[in-house]
């Protein structure tokens, strides 16, 4: 296995290859990755189970609010016992705990092990698109959690990270004896703090890919109403992502000539795509109106390029069914899991080469 690369910043002191903490209940394999927020440890339990233990770079709870958020959510969501099918395509926790060193106070998340995210499997494609059936298939997981989140849970969540579960042990098993016979590489700063670069897990067997999970709530609020941003703000409209592991690139750039995001372009490609807004939504919301800027000349059918006929159209119907200016007229998770587009599957190819 080739290694990645090594994350530049300081980590817990703590975690190194074979180091054991919290009276042995966790013993550290390998680091699994790291982001903007977090480093992902491989470790077994006393149980012998294997977990993913996420390392915040935030303090503790008691200084973070949106860590405290998250953990509520997650201690909601075990108290509801539910049975709900969309259940199973959300990430669960077992535990969490704080470790400290002299830098400061770290929270630690332990989780099931997950794959690549569903972005780095459609970017292992040449076209770096996912194929038709993979797509319906992840959207069909992904609206059944949704579904759960905001009917049953009570919950809202973004759902920009999606995950693929492991089907297959093995791979676990795999990385922790590569780890051993093959250490990863790593550097030593301070004199002190080793920081490991990161190593993948193999390809499945048979090609034995999991399911696709909804993961981070991080950002996810128990209520029905949020007040400010919960997606980037290419994202405002959630289901906008579909177009860019389906497509390749964005459905709304919004980006004015220098190349910044501006709030009035994002009107005017919603307007070209959409029509005008009725006068009741105008008469009811905060118009930010187009600036004096130009409706571009754009359509989804010409944004569109990789269906035909029947697909290319049931495909456009079901955005169209949730890029509505009006809210009301969105579809419902649960509305859009009866759409025609996404009946019936054909045989199922991962990517699309």
């Amino acid at each position: 296995m080739e290694p990645a690369s090594i994350a530049p910043r300081r980590p817990h002191s703590r975690f190194r290859v074979g180091a054991k903490f919290l009276h042995s209940r966790y013993t550290v394999l390998g680091k699994l990755g790291y982001g903007s927020y977090s480093t992902v440890w491989l470790c077994r339990d006393q149980s012998n189970k294997y977990v993913a233990v996420k390392v915040l770079t935030r303090t503790s709870v008691r200084s973070d609010p949106a860590l405290s958020r998250e953990l509520g959510v997650y201690e909601h969501l075990s108290g509801l016992n539910s049975s709900h099918v969309g259940n199973a395509y959300i990430r669960g926790i077992y535990d969490n705990f704080e470790l400290s060193n002299p830098y400061g106070v770290y929270r630690c998340l332990v989780h099931p092990p997950m794959h690549m995210s569903i972005n780095a499997l459609r970017m292992r494609a040449r076209s770096s698109r996912l194929s038709e059936p993979i797509l319906k298939q992840t959207l069909i997981c992904l609206l059944q959690a949704l579904d759960f989140l905001h009917g049953e849970a009570n919950i809202i969540s973004r759902a920009s990270n999606i995950m693929l579960s492991i089907e297959d042990e093995t791979l676990l098993t795999e990385f922790q004896e590569n780890e051993q016979e093959h250490p990863s590489w790593r550097k030593v700063v301070d004199n002190n703090h080793v920081i490991y670069a990161s190593r993948k897990l193999s390809r499945p067997r048979n090609d034995l890919w999991g399911q696709p999970v909804l993961c981070d709530l991080g950002e996810a609020m128990i209520g029905n109403s949020h007040k400010g941003n919960i997606q980037p703000d290419i994202y405002k409209a959630p289901e906008v992502q579909i177009w860019d592991i389906f497509e390749n690139k964005h459905l709304f750039n919004a980006l004015d000539e220098d190349k910044e995001y501006y709030p009035s372009h994002y009107v005017v490609e919603m307007v070209a795509y959409l029509g005008l807004p009725p006068l009741h939504f105008l008469q009811r919301s905060k118009w930010l109106g187009a600036g004096g800027v130009s409706i571009p000349s754009i359509s989804m059918e010409e944004s569109e390029e990789n269906l035909r006929g029947q697909d290319k159209q049931q495909f456009l119907q079901f955005m169209r069914s949730m890029l509505q200016w009006i809210p009301e007229e969105r579809k419902t998770a649960k509305e859009l899991l009866d759409d025609p587009w996404l009946k019936p599957i054909s045989t199922i190819s991962l990517l699309d080469d």
